[in-house]
């Protein structure tokens, strides 16, 4: 499914810049991400192998950032001047798809990633390409692990009381995004493949079903 929608999204392209900055070794990642554009003519070529960054944006004819480690990939947007030049190149219309730590950064801020290790950036807020918050890797409840064989409780937060307290100093509403989600946004409306978690605050939570029209405010579409 994922191969088909990365193929389909890019399909009228003929190559796709890749960015590995959520990883340490951005050859290696480039190189392995390729197989996931499945049998197209569309090639992925890494951004560290372009002579400059910020041209390789530029002129990008689509841009493909890789999941990993979200302070670690916003730092390096940040330190290479990358954010605006990218978020620029997707309000004009150039294609952008964002996986895990890639997709968390094109929201508004990168604070509802779930990542460690913590690499400090020069700031937390991100591309702004959609305007609500995405929580990656999402699941409901409680955590639970074995331990000699017999399933137990484990007493952290749950993914939903961190979320809360995302919303108990900012106002953005967050989409928590479960395993095989995808959600195609066109500038005002957005599309789910998949299934999603909505958390609007002062609201009770809800599910967003597969195929489901919304807006920025997670208000559903007709």
């Amino acid at each position: 499914m994922y191969q088909e929608l990365v193929s389909e999204h890019f399909s009228d392209r003929s190559e796709v810049l890749f960015v590995p900055y959520a990883s340490h070794d951005h050859s290696a990642y480039t190189e392995r991400m390729g197989q996931f554009l499945g049998e197209s003519n569309t090639k992925l070529v890494g951004i560290e192998a372009k002579e400059d960054s910020l041209t390789a944006i530029r002129e990008a004819e689509a841009i493909y950032v890789g999941g990993g480690n979200s302070f670690l990939l916003i730092k390096e947007l940040l330190e290479r001047g990358l954010i605006e030049p990218i978020r620029e190149a997707v309000i004009s219309g150039t294609p952008y798809l964002g996986v895990s730590a890639g997709a968390n950064v094109a929201c508004p801020t990168m604070m509802t990633t779930n990542d460690m290790p913590i690499a400090l950036p020069g700031s937390f807020d991100s591309l702004s390409i959609v305007p609500f918050q995405i929580n990656p890797h999402y699941h409901p409840g409680k955590v639970k692990f074995l331990d000699e064989g017999i399933l137990k409780d484990h007493f952290g937060e749950s993914r939903d009381q961190r979320i809360s307290e995302f919303h108990r100093i900012f106002d953005t509403p967050v989409i928590g995004m479960w395993e095989g989600s995808f959600i195609h946004w066109n500038g005002s409306i957005g599309r789910l493949t998949g299934k999603a978690t909505a958390f609007v605050k002062g609201q009770d939570t809800f599910e967003i079903p597969d195929g489901s029209s919304f807006y920025g405010d997670l208000e559903m579409g007709s």
